[in-house]
């Protein structure tokens, strides 16, 4: 698979909370920083949202935000308002004025991730994942908005599950979706796979992480020099080739050893280690504990 594809596929995204947010008149709301990926989808109308430290940013019809790793926001139905302070709930939500038809309506909540790799893959995204309805409307993506309003609207059987599943696709099409407005303060996996050098040489350690990489063949790979190769990459991957690798690398593992189906001998070998030995060293000094005690503490069921 591609490296966006590994990525998904370890996280293994499913949606945790989905409810209606509307919204009539004059209102803000604020809520607290949470660990777990948020999104909002506009379905009418248009709101504000002012996450801490940044500029408010105008969300219209059609548009479609994810957040990563939620920080501390405010919802307004107009810019720079303080906001309410408001707990997550997975309750319908109605802001502002109770009576009379709404003039804003959103679709909100948060996706559960696998939570042994959360921090190392959310650490890849950008901050911000914003895809306006210009981008989106004559693209897949605004189809599948458009499909998701309309299961909102309707009350037919199955509904919830119909939802759930299309809003997974969503987050997908979003991630890769070319119109996408990313946050530019946080290096990562989708900026590097949008630089056509460094997705080349993403593409290939993904597609053996077993080889022994350097830096001197990364770089060829990308057809730059090895100085200029590596300067480029930690610049919008955040770490050096070899570290990112290794990273992967432990990313898998841990994957492989929650799920239980492999020895060590075989996990290492699929990782690109000489032994159960080196791998067990490696992962000791990562992690801070040898794997078998890391799938005992993360609730694997048997032994590796």
């Amino acid at each position: 698979m591609d490296p966006l594809s590994d990525m998904i596929a370890l996280l293994r995204p499913n949606t945790a909370i989905s409810k209606p947010i509307s919204g009539r008149g004059v209102w803000a709301v604020r809520y607290a920083a949470h660990d777990a990926p948020g999104f909002t989808i506009i379905l009418k109308g248009e709101c504000w949202i002012e996450l801490e430290g940044e500029e408010p940013l105008k969300l219209e019809t059609g548009a479609f935000l994810l957040l990563p790793s939620t920080p501390a926001f405010t919802l307004s139905s107009r810019p720079s308002m303080g906001g309410t302070p408001t707990d997550p709930t997975d309750a319908p939500v109605r802001h502002g004025e109770q009576e009379g038809e709404a003039d804003f309506i959103a679709l909100g909540g948060t996706f559960r991730i696998e939570a042994a790799n959360a921090s190392l893959l959310l650490a890849l995204l950008p901050r911000i994942i914003h895809v306006p309805p210009s981008e989106g409307r004559s693209a897949r993506l605004g189809r599948l908005i458009d499909l998701i309003a309309e299961e909102c609207r309707g009350d037919e059987p199955g509904k919830d599950m119909i939802l759930q599943r299309m809003l997974e696709v969503l987050l997908i099409e979003a991630l890769r979706s070319r119109g996408t407005t990313m946050g530019e303060d946080r290096a990562g996996l989708l900026h590097g796979m949008r630089d056509p050098a460094l997705a080349r040489v993403l593409e290939a350690m993904h597609a053996d992480v077993r080889a022994d990489w350097t830096v001197a063949g990364l770089a060829l790979i990308a057809g730059q020099s090895r100085s200029a190769f590596a300067a480029r990459f930690g610049a919008v991957l955040g770490c050096g080739p070899i570290e990112y690798l290794v990273r992967w690398r432990m990313a898998l593992a841990k994957d492989a050893l929650l799920r239980g189906a492999k020895t060590l001998d075989r996990i290492a070998d699929d990782i690109g280690y000489d032994s159960a030995s080196a791998f067990s060293t490696a992962f000791r000094k990562r992690l801070g504990c040898p794997p078998g005690q890391f799938a005992r503490m993360n609730g694997r069921v048997g032994h590796a």
